[in-house]
């Protein structure tokens, strides 16, 4: 199963563009710091990854905007056919609640 959820936040919103049907497209950079345990030892992870959302997502994704931290889904794929690059199309996003 090619599944992957992430917390993380939009450190780069690309130009909104659409695909030949039509279909609005966001090209976004996701950023996630954070701790994880591996082998019983805690341990620091940074990192950031290409993103990809289409549809009616897009809009939601460009409304979140920068540097807020979101819960993301999604799946990764090669950039291109012969690309060694993935990259992640998110297919659903949950923003934080915020605090009262």
């Amino acid at each position: 199963m090619n599944r992957l959820r992430l917390e993380a936040s939009i450190v780069e919103i690309g130009t909104l563009r659409y695909t030949p049907a039509g279909l609005p497209v966001i090209d976004v950079t996701l950023a996630h710091a954070g701790t994880v345990e591996e082998a019983g030892v805690a341990r620091q992870v940074e990192f950031s990854m290409p993103a990809v959302a289409i549809g009616p997502l897009s809009a939601k994704v460009m409304a979140l905007g920068l540097e807020k931290p979101a819960q993301w889904a999604g799946f990764l794929a090669k950039k291109h056919r012969n690309s060694r690059t993935l990259v992640f199309h998110i297919t659903a996003l949950q923003e934080f609640e915020k605090d009262c």
